[in-house]
C-alpha cells in the first residue's frame, strides 16, 4: 500500500521575507519522526504553494510554535508574552483553508490547534496566567487530561491520562463544527474533533510523547499518529 504524504507546517525565525537576517524556516524533528513511524511520508510546507500542497498531500499536520496574532479574532496583543509571526499566520491560514476545502485529514497540535480553531471562527485566551490564573507553560509538567466518552482520545487512552504542558494560550470560544474531546482539571480545552470532517487536535504535544522523547509519565502516543495515518488512507 502506498504511504500517505503528510504536509507539516514550518516554524520560522520570525524574520521578514527581505533584508538581513534572512527569514529561515524550521521544524522540530519530533513531528516528521512521528509521521514516519506511523507509516507516512513527511513533507515540510516551507511556506509555499498552499493550494498545491493540499492537492499533492494526503493530510496536514499543523505544528506548534509562536502565538497567532489576536487581530485574527478581533483583539489586540494583550501583553509581552504574546509573540507573533504574521507571515506564518497568513500562510498557515491559507494552507489550512485549502485542506479544509479538500476535506482532507488535519492533525492540529498546540499552535496549530489554536490556529485551526480561529480559522473556523473561534477565539483564544491570550495568556492563561494573566487572564485565568493557570500555569500550563512548564515543560516539566505532566497533568491529568480527561477525555470525553466516544472521542478518539478516550477510545485510545481511556477517560483519564497524563499529558505534557507547554502552552500559555488556549482555546476560548470553539470554532464552528468542533466539539471538545478532552479538558484539563481546570476545564482548559485539551482536545477537539470536527463533527463532520476528519480533523483531530490537541493542545498538548503528542509528538513529544512517543519515540525517544517519551517518558513513562504519559501514554505512548504512537497510536494517535497511527490513527491519523489511517484517516488519510480512508480519505484516499
Amino acid at each position: 500500500m502506498k504511504k500517505p504524504l503528510i504536509c507539516i507546517s514550518s516554524g520560522s525565525n520570525r524574520q521578514p521575507l527581505t533584508g538581513s537576517p534572512i527569514r529561515s524556516l524550521t521544524c522540530p524533528v519530533s513531528y516528521p519522526s512521528a509521521i514516519e513511524a506511523a507509516g507516512g511520508i513527511p513533507l515540510l510546507s516551507a511556506e509555499q504553494c498552499p493550494e498545491e500542497m493540499a492537492e499533492l498531500c494526503d493530510g496536514l499536520l499543523l505544528s506548534g510554535g509562536e502565538d497567532m496574532d489576536p487581530c485574527w479574532y478581533g483583539e489586540t496583543v494583550l501583553n509581552e508574552t504574546v509573540v507573533i509571526d504574521s507571515l506564518r499566520d497568513r500562510y498557515e491560514a491559507e494552507l489550512c483553508r485549502a485542506f479544509l476545502r479538500a476535506e482532507k485529514p488535519i492533525l492540529a497540535i498546540c499552535r496549530g490547534f489554536q490556529l485551526l480553531n480561529v480559522v473556523l471562527g473561534g477565539d483564544l485566551w491570550q495568556d492563561l496566567t494573566e487572564q485565568l490564573g493557570f500555569i500550563h507553560s512548564d515543560a516539566r509538567l505532566r497533568h491529568p487530561c480527561y477525555a470525553e466518552e466516544g472521542s478518539v482520545l478516550q477510545q485510545l487512552y481511556g477517560s483519564e491520562f497524563r499529558v505534557n504542558s507547554t502552552h500559555h494560550q488556549a482555546v476560548r470560544r470553539l470554532g464552528e463544527g468542533l466539539w471538545v474531546t478532552a479538558r484539563s482539571v481546570e476545564g482548559i480545552v485539551e482536545g477537539y474533533e470536527h463533527r463532520t470532517l476528519p480533523i483531530l487536535g490537541t493542545q498538548f504535544h503528542p509528538e513529544r510523547m512517543t519515540g525517544p522523547w517519551r517518558d513513562e509519565r504519559t501514554p505512548d502516543f504512537a497510536d494517535w499518529f497511527a490513527h491519523f495515518i489511517r484517516l488519510t488512507r480512508q480519505d484516499g
